[in-house]
C-alpha cells in the first residue's frame, strides 16, 4: 500500500475543507480538480500568506465572509480573539479591564450574534459586575486564548446549513487538527511572554504566559494526536469616577434667571430657598446627580485554556476526529470606593449648563444643621471563576466520489460562579462622618468632588484634620451569591452531495440547551457609618492611599482625594465575629431561573456553478426549518414586606417561603437563503445575498419570575410611595430578520483588493417594555397608612416641617413609643425599622413587561482595501463601516416613557500598516468607534452612551532561525481612557483611566 500517496490525499481533502470552511458548517464543495500544487498557496509561513489565505477564503465564499488566519499554531495576530476580530470590516468589540470582551456586528450587540467553535454552538455564562443577575448569550471572547485558534470566520449573511442565532453575524472559530500537519511525526512549539501592564499598582509588574503546542502524526497518516496549552496571568489595576443616578425630571415653576437669586419652589429639593444660576425654564428637563464616587480597583486574572485532539482515518474515506476543549478564567478584584450622597435638602447653589437638558455643572451642598454627615467609603471585592468545557466527536465518511456525510456531536457547559463562601461580589460599606459641606464640578471631563472637611464635632476620640482610620466605622455588609450554568448538547448529520457544476448540501440538527441563572443578596447590617463607632476597626487594617496621585491623565485640582483600600476578606471576618452573624451568603436565591430550548432543525441548500454571458457565476440557494420548544422555569423567594428603614431608604426583606412557576412555548421558522456572485470582469466579483435570520431573547426576558424594587428618591410621603418591578415572558418570540447585501469586489493581486459593501436590515421583534402598574405579591406601604398619616398630623402641631426624614423619625418615635426629640435623625435610621402591617395599603409597583412590539430598519455600507506594494515589505489594510437606523434614542424625551433604541449602533474604522521582509515582521493597527447608545436603562429609563473611543497597538517579531523567534506587542500604547455618560456629556455615568500593556516573548518550533 502506498502510504505516502493515501496520506497526501487526505490532505488535499482537509486543505480544502480548512480553505472554504469547517466540514461541521456543511461548507461549499471543493472541486475534484484542485491539485497538489495547489497546497502550497494555503501553507501558512508568514503574515503575507495568512492573509492571503483569509483574502482567498473572503473571495471564494458564497455570501459575505470575512476571516482572519493565524500565521502559524501559537501566532494569532492579536493577543486576544475579540481584538483580532474588531479589525474585520463591520465588527466592533466591547471591552473589560482593557481587553476585548464581547462583538457588535453592523450595530447588532453579543446577544444578536451566534459564537461557533468548529461549528458547534457554544454556551456562555457571564455573571455581571456589581452584583447583577446573569442573564446574557453572548459569548466571552476573554474566555478563550488565541494560542491553539487556527483561523475566525465571520459569516455576515445567513445561509441555510449555519446554526441559528446570530442576526448581526455568525463567528466560526477554528481550532488545529492534527492530520491537517503537512509532514508525519512529532512536530510542535512552545512560546512564552512576559506581560507588563502599566496599570498596575499591587501585584506583579511582569507576569508570565506560557504555551504550547505538540502535534503528532503516525508514518502512514492514519493516527494523530495534538495537544495545545496556555497559561496567562494578568496583574493590573483601575481607576475611576462615577455616577449612580441621574434623576431627570421636566420643571415645574419658575427660576429667576438673574444669577444669585433663590428659587423655594425648585422640585424635589425639601430644604431651605437653593441658589439656582442659569437655571431650566418652565417645562424642560433637568439632571440632578444622586452621588459622585472615585473608585480603584486591584485585579487578577489567570487564564488557562487547553485543547487535545486525536483523530483516526483508516482509510482514505474515513476520519473520526474526537476533541476535548477546556477554558478557566479566575478573576479577582480588591476594589476601594469614596462618594458624597447630594440629598436634595442640603443644596445651597446649583449653577447649570446651557444643554436642552440642563444639568448642574457646579453643586454646593452645606449641612444646615451643623453636624457633619457621613462621607460614604467601601471595600469591594470580586471572586468568580468562569470555566467551559466542550468534547465532541465528529464522523467524515467519503460514501463515493460523489457522496459525503458528516456526523457531528458535542456536550458543552458553560460556567460563572463564585470563589469565596461570601459570594462573587461582596460590598462592605464603610463611613466616616467628617462632611460639614460638600460640592461637584462636572464642567470638565472629570468630576471634581470637594469636601468641607471636620472631624472634631461628632465626638472623635482623635480629631486631627486628617482622614484617618480613627474616623472610619462600619455601615453594611452585601454579599452578592451570583452564578449562571449554561449546556448545550448538539447532534447533526450532514451530507454533501456533488455533481457536474454543483451540487446539494443536506442535513438535520438536534441541539437542547439549558441555562439557570441565580442570585441571591444577603445584606448584613453592622455600626453606623461611623456615628457611634469611628476607629472601630483594628490597626492597619485600611491602608490610606491618595485618588489624585493616581488619576495622572486629568486635572485634579482641588478634589477630596484622600481614600482607603482594605481586605474585604479581613474586615469581614472581623465584623461578622464583632456584631454576630456568619460570614458568608446564605440568603434564599432571589433570582433562581431556568431556562430550556430543545430545536430540531432540518436544511437542505443547492449549490450551482456555470457562466452566464460568458462570466463565470456561482449561486447557493438553501431553506432551513427550525421547530424550538422552550420552558421558562422560576423558583421565586417570596419577599414578606417593604422595611422602611429611614428618610426615603427602604428595604425588600424576604422569608423562607418560595413558589413555583413553568411557562412552556413553541415556535416554528421557515428560513430562506440566496447568494448569487458573478465575476463580472476578470478580478471583479459582484454579489447578491438574501436571508431571512433569527435572534433567541434574552434569559432574563424570558424568565417566568417577577422582582421587586424598592421605592427610590423623593417620595411623596403620605400619599403613597410607587416602586418598581420587572417581570419576564416565557412567550416571547425571536427576533426575525429580511437581510439584503449587495457588494463588488476587485481582487487585482494575490495579497490585494478593495471592495465596497451595502446592507440592509428589516427586524421585526424587537423587545420593548410594556409599563402596568399593579400590585404584586401582596406587598403594603407603610409611608401611607394610619401611621404615617397620624405621624404627619403629630408633625404639623408641633410646627415641624412634613420632610421625607422627620415623618419616618415621628412614625419610629410613636410607634415605639419614644420622645420624638430624645434621638437624632441618624439614630432613629440605626435603632428603627418600620414594617407594613395589614393596615398600610397595598403599595403600587411599576412593573415593566417585555413584549414583542418594535420593528426597525438598519443599513449602512462597508468600505475595505488591502494591498501589499511589490516587493517593498510594506502592506496596509483598510476599512470603514456605518451603521444607521431608524432607533435611535430621543435624549430630549420624557423620562417617564419607556423608549425603544437599539444599542450598538455606530460606525467603525480601522487601518493596520504592515511590513515583512528578511525575517522581520511588524504590525501597527489603528481601531476607532463613533460614540454610541449602549443601554436604555442605565438607572430605569435613563440611557448611556460609550463616548468615541480609539486604540494603537503594534507587534513586531524577528525570525532568528528557522526554528526560533522573538517579538514585541503593545496595546492601547497610546494610553486611552474610555468614558460614558447620560443625555448630555456632562451627565457622567462612568469614567475610567485606562493604560498600555506590553509583552516581551519568543517561539520555538521544532
Amino acid at each position: 500500500m502506498n502510504t505516502y500517496a493515501k496520506f497526501n490525499k487526505s490532505l488535499l481533502t482537509r486543505s480544502i475543507s480548512i480553505l472554504l470552511g469547517s466540514a461541521v458548517l456543511a461548507p461549499v464543495i471543493a472541486v475534484a480538480q484542485e491539485t497538489a500544487s495547489d497546497l502550497e498557496v494555503i501553507q501558512v509561513r508568514g503574515m503575507r500568506s495568512s492573509i492571503q489565505e483569509s483574502m482567498g477564503i473572503k473571495r471564494d465564499s458564497a455570501g459575505v465572509v470575512d476571516a482572519i488566519s493565524a500565521e502559524d499554531i501559537g501566532k494569532f495576530p492579536d493577543t486576544n480573539l475579540a481584538e483580532s476580530l474588531q479589525r474585520i470590516t463591520g465588527i466592533s468589540i466591547s471591552r473589560s479591564n482593557g481587553e476585548g470582551s464581547q462583538i457588535t456586528a453592523r450595530g447588532f450587540g453579543p446577544d444578536f450574534n451566534m459564537v461557533t467553535l468548529n461549528g458547534r454552538a457554544m454556551p456562555a455564562a457571564a455573571i455581571p459586575g456589581g452584583g447583577g443577575t446573569p442573564n446574557s448569550r453572548a459569548f466571552d471572547f476573554a474566555d478563550l486564548a488565541s494560542e491553539s485558534v487556527r483561523g475566525v470566520e465571520v459569516y455576515k449573511t445567513g445561509r441555510a446549513s449555519i446554526a441559528t442565532g446570530g442576526i448581526g453575524a455568525t463567528v466560526n472559530i477554528k481550532t488545529a487538527r492534527p492530520l491537517d500537519a503537512l509532514e508525519s511525526g512529532f512536530t510542535g512549539s512552545v512560546g512564552a511572554k512576559a506581560l507588563m501592564d502599566t496599570t498596575n499598582r499591587v501585584g506583579d509588574d511582569v507576569t508570565p504566559e506560557v504555551s504550547g503546542f505538540f502535534n503528532f502524526v503516525d508514518d502512514d497518516g492514519i493516527f494523530g494526536v495534538s495537544l495545545s496549552a496556555s497559561v496567562q496571568e494578568r496583574d493590573s489595576s483601575a481607576v475611576g469616577a462615577f455616577v449612580n443616578e441621574w434623576r431627570v425630571n421636566p420643571y415645574e415653576g419658575t427660576i429667576p434667571q438673574t444669577p444669585n437669586q433663590t428659587d423655594p419652589s425648585l422640585p424635589g429639593f425639601n430644604g431651605p430657598a437653593v441658589v439656582v444660576n442659569n437655571g431650566p425654564a418652565d417645562g424642560q428637563l433637568f439632571a440632578i446627580p444622586s452621588d459622585l464616587r472615585y473608585s480603584i480597583a486591584d485585579r487578577e486574572r489567570k487564564r488557562t485554556n487547553a485543547q487535545l485532539t486525536f483523530q483516526y482515518a483508516p482509510t482514505e474515506d474515513f476520519t473520526a476526529t474526537l476533541d476535548y476543549t477546556y477554558s478557566k478564567q479566575d478573576l479577582f478584584e480588591a476594589r476601594a470606593e469614596q462618594s458624597i450622597w447630594m440629598d436634595d435638602g442640603y443644596f445651597s447653589e446649583l449653577t447649570f449648563d446651557d444643554e436642552t437638558v440642563k444639568t448642574p455643572i457646579l453643586i454646593e451642598q452645606e449641612r444646615r444643621d451643623l453636624l457633619p454627615r457621613d462621607l460614604g467609603l467601601a471595600i469591594q471585592e470580586r471572586n468568580q471563576v468562569n470555566e467551559n468545557k466542550s468534547i465532541g466527536l465528529n464522523l467524515e465518511y467519503h460514501v463515493n466520489d460523489s457522496l459525503v456525510m458528516f456526523f457531528d456531536a458535542h456536550d458543552s457547559s458553560a460556567e460563572g460562579r463564585p470563589d469565596a463562601p461570601y459570594g462573587t461580589w461582596t460590598n462592605l460599606g464603610l463611613g466616616a462622618n467628617v462632611n460639614r459641606g460638600q460640592g461637584a464640578d462636572f464642567s470638565g471631563e472629570f468630576p471634581i468632588m470637594t469636601v468641607d472637611f471636620d472631624d472634631a464635632a461628632r465626638g472623635n476620640l482623635n480629631p486631627n484634620g486628617v482622614l484617618d482610620q480613627d474616623d472610619v466605622g462600619t455601615a453594611i455588609l452585601d454579599m452578592n451569591f451570583n452564578s449562571q450554568r449554561t449546556d448545550i448538547t448538539q447532534f447533526r448529520l450532514d451530507g454533501e452531495y456533488s455533481f457536474d457544476d454543483g451540487g446539494i448540501n443536506f442535513g438535520v440538527e438536534s441541539r437542547s440547551m439549558e441555562s439557570t441563572s441565580l442570585q441571591a443578596l444577603t445584606r448584613r447590617t453592622m455600626g453606623n457609618w461611623g456615628i457611634e463607632n469611628p476607629g472601630e476597626l483594628p490597626a492597619d487594617y485600611l491602608t490610606p492611599f491618595s485618588f489624585a496621585d493616581e488619576f495622572d491623565d486629568y486635572n485634579t485640582n482641588g478634589i477630596f482625594s484622600q481614600g482607603f483600600t482594605g481586605s474585604v476578606a479581613q474586615v469581614g471576618a472581623f465584623a461578622a465575629q464583632e456584631y454576630g452573624f456568619a460570614f458568608e451568603a446564605d440568603n434564599p436565591f432571589a433570582t433562581n431561573r431556568t431556562i430550556e430550548e430543545d430545536i430540531f432543525a432540518a436544511y437542505v441548500e443547492f449549490e450551482l456553478d456555470g457562466e452566464l454571458g460568458g462570466r463565470p457565476y456561482n449561486i447557493l440557494a438553501g431553506v432551513r426549518y427550525e421547530n424550538t420548544e422552550s420552558k421558562s422555569i422560576a423558583n421565586i423567594s417570596l419577599p414578606n414586606g417593604i422595611a422602611w428603614e429611614g428618610n426615603n431608604d427602604f428595604n425588600v426583606r424576604f422569608g423562607a417561603e418560595s413558589q413555583d412557576v413553568s411557562v412552556s412555548s413553541d415556535y416554528d421558522h421557515v428560513l430562506p437563503s440566496l447568494d448569487f456572485d458573478i465575476e463580472v470582469m476578470d478580478g471583479v466579483k459582484a454579489r447578491v445575498s438574501y436571508s431571512k435570520t433569527i435572534a433567541r431573547p434574552t434569559y432574563n426576558n424570558l424568565s417566568a419570575a417577577s422582582s421587586v424594587g424598592t421605592p427610590s428618591g423623593p417620595t411623596l410621603i403620605t400619599q403613597g410611595a410607587t416602586a418598581t418591578a420587572s417581570s419576564g415572558n416565557p412567550t416571547l418570540v425571536p427576533l426575525e430578520s429580511d437581510n439584503l447585501d449587495l457588494s463588488v469586489e476587485y481582487y487585482f493581486e494575490d495579497t490585494s483588493y478593495v471592495s465596497v459593501g451595502f446592507y440592509d436590515k428589516r427586524v421585526k421583534n424587537f423587545i420593548g417594555n410594556e409599563q402596568v402598574e399593579e400590585s404584586i405579591f401582596g406587598l403594603r406601604d407603610a409611608t401611607a397608612g394610619p401611621r404615617a398619616q397620624a405621624a404627619a398630623a403629630e408633625l404639623e402641631r408641633i410646627g415641624q416641617p412634613l420632610t421625607d426624614t422627620n415623618l419616618f423619625n415621628m412614625v419610629a418615635a410613636m410607634e415605639n413609643n419614644i420622645a420624638y426629640d430624645s434621638l437624632t435623625i441618624e439614630q432613629f435610621e440605626a435603632q428603627y425599622d418600620v414594617l407594613p402591617n395589614e393596615d398600610d395599603p397595598l403599595l403600587t409597583f411599576i412593573n415593566a413587561k417585555p413584549i414583542n412590539n418594535k420593528s426597525a430598519n438598519i443599513y449602512g455600507f462597508e468600505l475595505a482595501a488591502q494591498h501589499f506594494f511589490g516587493e517593498t515589505g510594506f502592506g496596509v489594510q483598510a476599512n470603514y463601516t456605518t451603521v444607521n437606523g431608524d432607533v435611535s434614542y430621543d435624549t430630549t424625551a420624557d423620562p417617564s416613557v419607556t423608549q425603544f433604541a437599539l444599542v450598538g449602533l455606530s460606525d467603525t474604522a480601522n487601518l493596520v500598516v504592515m511590513y515583512e521582509k528578511e525575517g522581520w515582521q511588524g504590525r501597527i493597527a489603528y481601531n476607532w468607534r463613533d460614540k454610541f447608545l449602549d443601554t436604555t436603562s442605565q438607572y430605569v429609563n435613563e440611557p448611556g452612551f460609550t463616548e468615541s473611543y480609539s486604540q494603537i497597538d503594534f507587534n513586531v517579531s524577528y525570525q532568528v532561525n528557522d526554528d526560533l523567534s522573538v517579538f514585541l506587542e503593545g496595546i492601547n500604547i497610546t494610553e486611552e481612557n474610555s468614558r460614558r455618560h447620560g443625555r448630555t456629556s456632562a451627565q457622567l455615568w462612568n469614567l475610567e483611566q485606562l493604560g498600555a500593556r506590553y509583552a516581551l516573548g519568543a517561539r520555538y518550533t521544532f
